[in-house]
């Protein structure tokens, strides 16, 4: 009996020990050697930093090599100097222009955009979208000291600790980039920052502390699903009043996108944005019982310009810093505009051209009163 209790313990002791080594084993250790990064940056020196072993990286971006991580904890340390600065970790990263992307504002320690999460896609980010709760919040950055970041990645949820790793900082309800593989890497812009004792462990299911369990619904009226046209220069509307005047009407593709919950649709997955493809027209039918007036609230970054049944009746910007150094441009439902509804359908088409920061539009009718939406085909 003495000997089969002796066999049982050592049996839990050397499983302890096997569950330890393989937790270990899981967490990956970067090295801040040349040979393990691939940098692009204005400046970069491996160097000694207040006892740790850091890479120093001045606006740029530098890439773990052979990372490939989907869910799981990221660790790291990252120190800076006050001062305007953008400091941030990529994850998921598919290539140079898609990745998700968390980075502090150094300028705007202590203010509720002091860091920010924000999908990547073709190059463009998303920050004028994606603001607020879930997606930025308030911190006092040490500067010149060691701080320590823990990103708790589980499918499109992510906690984000700051030094204190007993609670989450931040929440991201959800990750808008598909939930794939992809690489680990850091950048920096207007300034530089020191990164040290950078750790991965992917695990399958890790333990989020303040997951939102299911998403809000979208508000009654909210346009959920659009037309989009290819994209094209801005150049090409310069004149346009009428959209049966528009010159590439018969040369221009459509394709149906939906929104994510919050109404908003996020057009910079469609392409790259350049001078000869930063508009698109994007397009619903409403379907009206009577001849009537309905309002219609939206929200778009950075220009738009709105036809009903092809007829000019608004035109607007909300480029960053357009009203003063403190605009951000970001998006809402600040704006409206009355819709004079004939019976039967009536095709609302908004022109929306991308500045920086964010290409999107969101749009909800005041009620659904009286008429209906068309489904796309």
């Amino acid at each position: 009996m003495k000997n089969l209790y002796f066999l049982i313990i050592s049996l839990c002791i050397c499983l302890g020990f096997t569950s330890s080594n393989v937790t270990a084993q899981n967490k990956i250790t970067a090295q801040f050697h040349p040979d393990s990064w691939e940098i692009k940056a204005v400046k970069h020196e491996f160097k000694d930093y207040k006892g740790k072993h850091a890479l120093y990286l001045e606006n740029g971006r530098a890439l773990l090599k052979n990372s490939n991580f989907k869910n799981g904890i990221i660790d790291y340390d990252v120190s800076f100097e006050k001062g305007r600065k953008f400091i941030g970790v990529h994850f998921r990263i598919q290539d140079s222009i898609n990745y998700e992307e968390y980075y502090l504002r150094a300028h705007q320690s202590g203010n509720p955009d002091a860091m920010q999460y924000t999908p990547v896609f073709n190059g463009t980010a998303g920050w004028q979208l994606y603001y607020g709760e879930g997606h930025s919040t308030s911190y006092h950055f040490n500067f010149e000291e060691w701080m320590h970041i823990r990103l708790v990645i589980a499918n499109n949820k992510m906690d984000i600790f700051i030094n204190d790793m007993s609670q989450p900082i931040l929440h991201v309800h959800d990750l808008k980039m598909e939930t794939i593989k992809g690489g680990l890497g850091f950048n920096t812009l207007l300034g530089g920052a020191y990164f040290a004792n950078l750790t991965y462990q992917p695990m399958d299911n890790p333990n989020l502390m303040s997951s939102m369990e299911k998403l809000p619904e979208s508000d009654k009226g909210t346009i959920l699903q659009w037309k989009v046209s290819s994209p094209f220069s801005k150049n090409q509307l310069s004149k346009v009043n009428n959209l049966k005047d528009f010159p590439l009407s018969k040369k221009i593709e459509w394709e149906i996108l939906s929104t994510e919950y919050t109404g908003t649709l996020n057009l910079s997955k469609l392409s790259q944005v350049s001078k000869e493809t930063n508009t698109v027209l994007v397009k619903a039918v409403i379907i009206s019982e009577k001849n009537q007036i309905k309002r219609l609230d939206f929200g778009f970054s950075d220009v738009a310009t709105v036809f009903v049944n092809d007829k000019i009746i608004y035109s607007g910007q909300r480029k960053f810093r357009s009203r003063d150094y403190r605009y951000l441009g970001t998006i809402g439902y600040f704006d409206s505009i009355f819709l004079h509804l004939k019976k039967g359908k009536n095709e609302i088409t908004f022109a929306i051209t991308e500045n920086f920061g964010g290409w999107g539009l969101k749009a909800k009718l005041e009620n659904l009163e009286g008429v209906s939406l068309e489904k796309n085909r």
